[in-house]
């Protein structure tokens, strides 16, 4: 027997349907901008974003590939951009903050290479802008977004330590959450080994081959990757796009390094910031310590040591993709399967490139003219226990679109998110608002995550998901 659930439906923003609000990450960024063009580039999507993130900072800073300069005017050139088509991103979505607002968030770091600028009488005003956001009456974490160097909050951590009580220092490190795009500088090690209690993200080393982040811009063989080739870019982000698409410049060594640092702070259904084991646009990482001895030395100046501490770093996903069908059920598997760390990150790549080229016509269209993204509901809460063995349905009856355009549904179990590593099929069609599902026989507790991904017909297609986390009990 299906049990209906009836609701009214009243749309806040970033609120689910059961009353639970979903909080915005706060977020300073570190940048090396001008030692790679990608830089910009991942600025140019983070500002289309800057209504879902509150970002609190944009530090320029050094890193191994630019170790003597800083260029905070870079920041700024890309912010007056966006100002220019901030009036017409409000009329797709509201809280798009003003241009002047970032402006006065733009800080310096010492244009000093790593652990040469941190110490006594390093102090910076990006080091001292960092302990000040840290100071706020605001109970959120507060995210290290690192595309270069990390020794501004190096330094900031230094001063907490020589300044703060040990009880205060613990409660302002405590709300850091550092997520760094391997390491570029030499003080990367030095805040992992002085603070072994600091939640860090980060693929150890200078070998960003062997590193999760590179997922964004890899071409993998066997898959499609046109949305990171030249011509993709080009016609959807860079030309006829306004100001902020003029900004963005071609690629010189790869594609948004540094967009995986803060794409799972994006609030689309499936990313959970605080949870880097359940997997999201920004990848998928597991808390342990990487063996020393496979770490990989790249061709930067930073030197390698080992861990002493657990991070959260790589790990992989067993992923076969789904296929659009011409006839019958309009999906199917890929004969195909691939097992890496890489994997948790480029198996969402097509959904989050058709965002941020949906949020490049924000900045020029219409509401009536663009695409916005399928708003999935669920029939029931996104926390459900079953027994060993029972069957169970889930169901997205209710999920609209705003456009009227219409969607398509996927459900599918992600082993790797739960504690139950071993897939669980949907038993039958897994492209319908409800389907059914056996929970597995178990001798203790365990946790299955199960994602709705729906996707609109529109141009481009947007997607956007909900997470289900089932507990299933033994008898």
């Amino acid at each position: 027997m299906k049990v209906l659930f009836f609701f009214t439906l009243i749309v806040f923003p970033f609120n689910s349907i059961f009353g639970q609000s979903i909080q915005k990450n706060r977020v300073i960024i570190l940048t090396d901008i001008e030692a790679d063009p990608d830089d910009t580039q991942s600025l140019v999507r983070l500002l289309l974003y800057s209504n879902q993130i509150d970002i609190e900072g944009i530090i320029a800073t050094t890193s191994c590939w630019m170790t003597s300069s800083i260029h905070p005017e870079s920041i700024e050139k890309v912010i007056t951009a966006y100002g220019k088509v901030q009036p017409n991103l409000l009329k797709h979505e509201s809280g798009f903050p003003e241009s002047k607002a970032l402006a006065t968030l733009i800080k310096r770091g010492l244009p000093t290479y790593g652990m040469a600028g941190v110490g006594e009488g390093m102090d910076s005003e990006g080091s001292d802008w960092i302990i000040k956001s840290l100071e706020e009456d605001d109970d959120r974490p507060l995210w290290i977004s690192t595309w270069g160097g990390v020794n501004t909050l190096a330094q900031a951590l230094y001063k907490i330590d020589k300044t703060k009580s040990s009880s205060e220092a613990k409660r302002l490190i405590s709300k850091l959450r550092v997520y760094t795009i391997s390491d570029q500088d030499d003080s990367g090690i030095w805040i992992r080994n002085t603070f072994p209690d600091l939640f860090y993200i980060v693929s150890p080393g200078d070998d960003y081959g062997s590193a999760t982040w590179t997922g964004i811009n890899g071409v993998i063989r066997g898959i499609d990757n046109s949305s990171i080739s030249n011509s993709w870019i080009a016609s959807h982000i860079q030309q006829n796009h306004g100001p902020l698409g003029a900004e963005y410049p071609d690629v010189a060594w790869g594609v948004e390094g540094d967009t995986p640092a803060f794409l799972s702070l994006i609030l689309n259904g499936l990313n959970n910031a605080e949870h880097p084991e359940w997997g999201g646009w920004g990848g998928r990482y597991e808390l342990s310590k990487p063996d020393f001895t496979k770490t990989k030395k790249g061709n930067s100046i930073v030197p390698i040591a080992p861990e002493t501490r657990a991070i959260w770093t790589n790990t992989s996903d067993n992923y076969t993709p789904y296929l659009l069908n011409e006839y019958g059920r309009s999906v199917k598997k890929d004969t195909s399967s691939f097992f890496n760390d890489k994997v948790t990150l480029w198996r969402w790549r097509d959904d989050f490139q058709n965002d941020f080229a949906a949020r490049m016509d924000w900045g020029l269209m219409s509401f009536e003219e663009a695409n916005h993204p399928p708003v999935p509901v669920l029939s029931h809460p996104d926390q459900l226990t079953v027994k060993s063995g029972a069957n169970f349905t889930l169901d997205a009856f209710e999920t609209t679109d705003p456009d009227g355009d219409s969607f398509s549904f996927l459900w599918f179990n992600y082993p790797e998110a739960g504690t139950y590593k071993k897939l669980i099929p949907v038993n039958g069609a897994e492209n319908v608002h409800m389907v059914y599902f056996t929970a597995p026989e178990v001798t203790k507790e365990e946790t299955a995550h199960f994602i709705l991904k729906v996707t609109d017909r529109g141009e481009p297609q947007l997607s956007r998901y909900k997470r289900v986390i089932v507990t299933i009990s033994p008898e």
